[in-house]
């Protein structure tokens, strides 16, 4: 679904999950997104629910990606 933000665009390619939702209907998602036409990456950030405003975030490469999901691992094992 594309869309333009100020003077960027951008284009949800997957909409991969929900993490939270807030009381006022906006949601944390995972995403991967073109930003200005290019190569899309992972994005975390809210959305409100038609994803024409959104909130600060995130945005990863796969590989940084992956180091995320190793960190996460490691600090999960810790809590186990």
């Amino acid at each position: 679904m594309p869309g333009k933000k100020d003077d960027f665009k951008f284009e949800i390619t997957k909409e991969i999950g929900v993490l939270s939702e807030g009381s006022r209907g906006w949601r944390k998602e995972l995403n991967k997104i073109s930003w200005n036409g290019g190569a899309p990456k992972f994005d975390i950030r809210d959305w409100d629910e038609n994803h024409e405003k959104m909130g600060k975030g995130i945005t990863l490469s796969e590989v940084e990606l992956r180091k995320l999901r190793e960190l996460i691992d490691i600090e999960l094992g810790k809590l186990d």
